[in-house]
């Protein structure tokens, strides 16, 4: 005797596939970003809005893959983002250009501010929960 519901059953799954591999994952990792930009946000090394202001990030599906990116368009944020953060809170000449004194490093900023929004045990703890509560069928 043929088992009766298997076009339905197999209908479904794919339906519920296509979703996994669509806009919940898209989703997902749109608020994984959403969370990691917040954490960025409260560790980038203030001196002008330039490069807080330039947060960026971007959500792509290309079919096979969802790849998602954040970033700062600011032409010196790699070089702040790998700087040792030495002049940490510091009162400092800012440059031979411009010898006005300030604070180079705001007292919150971190080195390694984008990789630590992600690795950080609080940060990660919320985007684990993020995934989780997106990606549940």
């Amino acid at each position: 005797m043929p088992a009766k519901g298997m076009k339905n059953a197999k209908e479904a799954i794919q339906n519920i596939l296509a979703q996994i591999a669509g806009p919940m994952t898209e989703t997902a990792v749109t608020e994984v970003l959403i969370v990691a930009a917040g954490y960025a946000a409260t560790m980038t090394p203030i001196d002008t809005s330039n490069l807080i202001n330039s947060q960026y990030r971007s959500v792509v599906n290309n079919g096979d893959k969802v790849v998602g990116t954040l970033g700062y368009t600011a032409n010196y944020a790699a070089a702040v983002n790998d700087a040792k953060g030495v002049l940490l809170g510091k009162n400092v000449l800012r440059s031979k250009k411009n010898p006005s004194r300030g604070v180079v490093w705001a007292p919150d900023g971190e080195p390694e501010f984008l990789r630590k929004a992600f690795e950080d045990a609080d940060a990660r703890a919320d985007i684990d929960a993020t995934i989780k509560r997106r990606m549940k069928i």
